[in-house]
């Protein structure tokens, strides 16, 4: 019997692998409430081992009632050969299920088939994006997001007006429509989407602040962040997951030498990323790491009204504008030790240890879009999402 923690955890029924044209997949899940658009990851070698030569591309994912479902398959930790060409060189099967409220179980099929299967509609994607100095981008069917690479850095040493911000903050992309709209803003030129034209706006403030989840190390009076993204990595990218990782060049903090690495999860169907932040350093045994929402969110020229909750492992902003609309924005860290502030920041803070992941949570909704329309209904997504964290979903695998 295996287990894996994160993102859910899977179970392999025992007994040894035998021929079989069908593995089941049973889901259990521990939480009341209804948990929509719930991604469930399983090693592809479990299926593999239930399954014995399935290719990625000849099967179907079933539901309780023969539903197809749309399906994933990634290279996140994959095996390093497939010599025999038997299927074993993949990663994770991802697919999703809408859990109700008081749901506890369901069942899964995955079949072998005869035919190829067809692409699925893509829901997550993410990418570098080089003509527009550096910029890294990522979204899924709710909400947009980029941030900034070395070329925005970089000095204006030509004198030609090339645009210089230095920030590890991330910025958000409302959109309002379901398909992906990260090429297409982008392909209109730059400063376009900052005009809504029907699918959505840039319209967050990011600047010097940390945005919407930026991270830095809290002294206890002052926070100190690293600069722009320095490498860039996919993992996997869509449909249903798309996960990459960005890394940081080491920044003085307070006299310790700190470098990070960050890990996106984006997921179908939902409003929060999931973050995992390593933090390598020397000297001290631990430090506090803060992780950050912009003071100032809304665009330029807009007066704002801006409600801040403080709940113990969320942190929340509803922020109501002049004339484009009411947005949310969260982050929820189960391991959080406080929360403060600094000038151009909230802040949650949690200790880490140099080389250990920290998780949290990101979370962004615009009222035009549809998926919340009130404080009161965002704050009942992070009271899910705090939930979430809390339940992971568990799995059992049986030819």
């Amino acid at each position: 019997m295996r287990t894996y923690l994160l993102p859910i955890a899977v179970l392999l029924s025992g007994g040894a692998a035998q021929a079989a044209e069908l593995a089941k997949i049973t889901v259990s899940n521990d939480l009341d409430l209804a948990r929509p658009s719930e991604t469930i990851a399983i090693p592809w070698s479990e299926i593999n081992r239930a399954l014995p030569g399935a290719l990625i591309q000849k099967i179907a994912v079933k539901d309780s009632q023969g539903n197809v479902l749309p399906y994933q398959v990634s290279n996140v930790a994959p095996q390093a050969k497939d010599p025999k060409g038997i299927g074993v060189a993949y990663g994770e099967l991802y697919f999703q299920h809408s859990f109700a409220a008081g749901e506890k179980q369901a069942t899964f099929t995955v079949e072998k088939t005869e035919t190829v299967t067809q692409p699925f509609a893509t829901k997550t994607f993410a990418r570098y994006v080089p003509e527009r100095l550096d910029d890294f981008g990522w979204e899924n069917d709710h909400v947009a997001h980029r941030t900034y690479g070395p070329a925005l850095a970089a000095p204006d040493t030509g004198g030609v007006g090339k645009e210089v911000l230095v920030t590890s903050g991330l910025d958000i992309w409302f959109k309002r429509v379901d398909y992906p709209i990260v090429d297409r803003w982008y392909n209109k030129g730059h400063d376009h989407y900052h005009h809504d034209e029907g699918e959505g706006m840039d319209m967050y403030n990011v600047g010097k602040s940390r945005g919407a989840g930026g991270t830095g190390v809290w002294d206890g009076k002052q926070l100190y962040a690293g600069r722009n993204y320095a490498s860039w990595k996919v993992l996997a990218n869509g449909p249903i997951r798309t996960i990459f990782e960005l890394n940081y060049d080491s920044w003085d903090a307070a006299g310790a030498k700190v470098s990070e690495v960050k890990r996106f999860t984006i997921d179908a169907g939902q409003d929060f990323d999931t973050m995992d932040s390593t933090f390598t350093f020397s000297g001290p045994q631990q430090l506090n790491v803060a992780v950050g929402l912009n003071k100032k969110p809304s665009d330029k020229n807009q007066e704002e009204k801006i409600a801040v909750g403080r709940d113990g492992v969320a942190l929340t902003q509803w922020v109501i504008q002049a004339t484009k609309g009411a947005f949310g924005t969260a982050i929820v860290l189960p391991s959080a030790s406080g929360i403060t502030e600094d000038a151009l920041n909230e802040l949650i803070v949690a200790p880490v240890e140099s080389g250990k992941p920290l998780r949290y949570y990101i979370g962004a909704a615009w009222d035009r879009a549809g998926h919340v329309k009130t404080a009161a209904e965002w704050q009942e997504k992070v009271k899910l999402m705090t939930a979430r964290a809390t339940h992971p979903l568990k799995a059992t695998v049986t030819p």
